[in-house]
């Protein structure tokens, strides 16, 4: 253990006790005495405050410097030195208000001009030194006044380190001015320079806070114009704005010159420095570290993409080997079965086939052939062993065997055949036109009527449209081929010598009372007996009997203009529209012009479902 004194008023060690640990140790029958050495630790000590002594009037030393007062001019009591002229420019800032009334009123019992009259000088009332001392406490008096005074005090040192001071030690130079400037700052605690051991935090709270320094500093008291003097209100207020400028002007370069200071600092601070070195080296170690770990992963991928390599190449040559392998058995296979085959032949061979004549001779050697080519190499060598013992009967036995499996894979065959062909045929079947019935007759010829000659993909449209409104028994539909071969035929066809009319007019009145809810009145003698003709491609017609209903009229074209400009004119937002439109149709009902609109409407969405239907295809 240690101890460490230091000397009073001072940060110098003066003592250090030391104790040291012995232990006693007993070699043989000798005993001795050990010294065991403490580790060596590095210690840091928080060295006090310096504590300064309290300033009172009485322990004040108040000088008079006659000399100094003589030589003042009353009328530049502005540019004296207020603390040297009250005999105190030693304190200066750090005098109380206490030394300062102390300090006046000893100026005052000594030079007062009613004093120096008494002992027979000569005074001038109106250019004695007496005034200066006056203005000096009516400066230092008032703490707003003092304040202004005290930042442009002519003792403070305004400057910054130089080349030559940077070339001195760092902490002593700085530490100079940052403690001179420090008495400007509005926070009253204000962090220290430090030293060489001073923490990365210390630092970084020292710079920060001298960074973000906040300084009450003002120029009020070097005001080169006094508005006191001015005679009216503007002109105390042009003065007053040229004032605020030149403090406004004043007050940056004086946080200009304290930035600069810190920068200069900052800039040359050995701890700066080392810690921004320390930075560096930490980015280089994690760059470093990201590389390592970067060139890892590669190293990683490359050796996951050599061993999947490797397992490629060993499936491979395991895939090799087994192709191989079962090449060499195909290859034993087929020696042993060439050999089982001539064993056979040979031993056929040597019994004349077991032939009684020479058309059974040929008969069993082409049966031979065939028993050498169907059975495989198990049957063959039971065959084999079978002639050995058997002979004749083994062979013949054979010779049926092999027939009868020829045989039954010929009719696997031809069920094969026949199954294929009975599914052909349904295809066919599917493929099939669908058949032609009235209603899908009556939409053709609504359809060539609808869409008529010159429309874009004609036969397209109206195959389209026969799909849409027709009715099918199976899946088939119908195309633009079969739907123009349909139109052509009922353009040849002799309506004369069939039903057609009168079953469309009875499926055309049927319609029409599906349409009406209630029966109309029909006159049959106005149904025509003859076939109106209905224009297929506008060359030729189709005939088709139509019905006459007496409350129907036809919509004349003229009609048909007034209907298209009412609805125009009275759109759907107009209150008893459909009123409005049948009073500028003559002879129409609302009921019929509502109707007429249904119609249209209908025609219209027809047409554009059936091309819309073509042209997406």
């Amino acid at each position: 253990m240690g101890e460490v004194k230091l000397a009073k008023n001072s940060n110098q060690c003066k003592t250090i006790a030391i104790r040291y640990r012995f232990v006693l140790e007993t070699v043989g029958e000798e005993q001795r005495v050990k010294f065991v050495p403490h580790q060596v630790r590095k210690l840091k000590v928080e060295l006090p405050e310096e504590v300064q002594e309290e300033l009172t009037p009485e322990n004040v030393e108040y000088e008079d410097d006659v000399e100094y007062l003589r030589s003042l001019d009353p009328k530049e009591w502005k540019s004296q030195d207020h603390y040297k002229v009250l005999g105190i420019p030693t304190l200066r800032f750090r005098a109380t208000e206490e030394i300062i009334k102390t300090a006046y009123r000893k100026k005052v019992l000594k030079h007062h001009p009613d004093k120096r009259k008494a002992l027979g000088e000569e005074v001038k009332a109106d250019d004695d030194y007496f005034t200066c001392i006056t203005m000096a406490y009516e400066i230092l008096g008032n703490s707003s006044r003092r304040r202004s005074y005290d930042s442009v005090d002519p003792d403070f040192d305004n400057n910054i380190p130089s080349g030559g001071e940077l070339k001195k030690d760092f902490y002593e130079t700085f530490k100079y001015y940052f403690d001179l400037n420090s008495r400007w700052s509005e926070k009253p605690v204000v962090p220290k320079l430090g030293g060489p051991d001073s923490s990365r935090e210390e630092v970084e709270k020292f710079y920060s806070f001298w960074y973000d320094f906040k300084s009450w500093r003002e120029y009020s008291y070097e005001d080169e114009e006094d508005k006191e003097k001015c005679q009216d209100r503007d002109e105390r207020r042009y003065v007053d704005k040229l004032n605020k400028a030149e403090r406004l002007r004043k007050k940056k370069e004086e946080m200009s010159r304290v930035r600069s200071l810190v920068d200069l600092a900052y800039n040359n601070d050995p701890r700066i420095a080392k810690i921004k070195q320390e930075e560096k080296e930490k980015k280089l170690a994690a760059k470093r570290a990201k590389q390592t770990a970067a060139q890892a992963k590669k190293e990683e991928e490359e050796r996951i993409l050599r061993e999947a390599q490797l397992l490629k190449e060993q499936a491979e040559a395991a895939e090799r080997a087994r192709i191989e392998a079962k090449r060499q058995e195909r290859e034993v296979q087929k020696r042993a079965l060439k050999k089982e085959r001539k064993i056979l032949r040979d031993f056929c061979k040597a019994n004349n086939y077991f032939a009684e004549n020479s058309e059974q001779n040929i008969n069993n050697m082409t049966g031979l052939e065939t028993i050498c080519e169907v059975f495989s190499l198990e049957e063959l060598e039971e065959l084999n062993k079978n002639m050995q013992s058997n002979g004749k009967s083994a062979f013949e036995k054979a010779l049926k065997d092999m027939n009868e499996r020829m045989e039954k894979e010929k009719q696997e065959v031809i069920e094969a055949a026949k199954q294929k062909s009975s599914e052909n045929n349904k295809e066919a079947v599917a493929k099939a036109v669908p058949d032609w019935n009235q209603e899908n007759i009556q939409l053709l010829v609504k359809a060539v009527n609808l869409f008529p000659a010159g429309t874009n993909q004609r036969w397209e449209v109206v195959a389209n449209f026969i799909n849409q409104h027709g009715t099918f028994n199976t899946s088939a539909r119908f195309n633009a081929k079969f739907v123009l071969a349909k139109a052509k035929d009922l353009q040849n066809t002799d309506f004369s010598k069939n039903n057609l009319k009168d079953v469309a007019n009875k499926q055309a009145f049927d319609n029409f009372k599906k349409d009406k809810r209630t029966v109309l009145n029909v006159d049959e003698s106005s149904i025509s007996k003859k076939l109106d003709g209905i224009s297929l491609n506008g060359d030729k017609k189709i005939t088709n009997g139509d019905v006459k209903v007496k409350q129907e009229t036809p919509w004349t074209t003229t009609e048909q203009q007034l209907l298209e400009q009412a609805l125009k004119t009275y759109p759907a937002s107009t209150a008893e529209r459909w009123d409005r439109i049948a009073e500028c149709i003559p002879n129409r009902s609302k009921k019929e012009c509502i109707k007429r609109y249904k119609e249209l409407v209908e025609t219209v969405k027809a047409k554009k479902a059936a091309q819309a239907a073509v042209s997406t295809k």
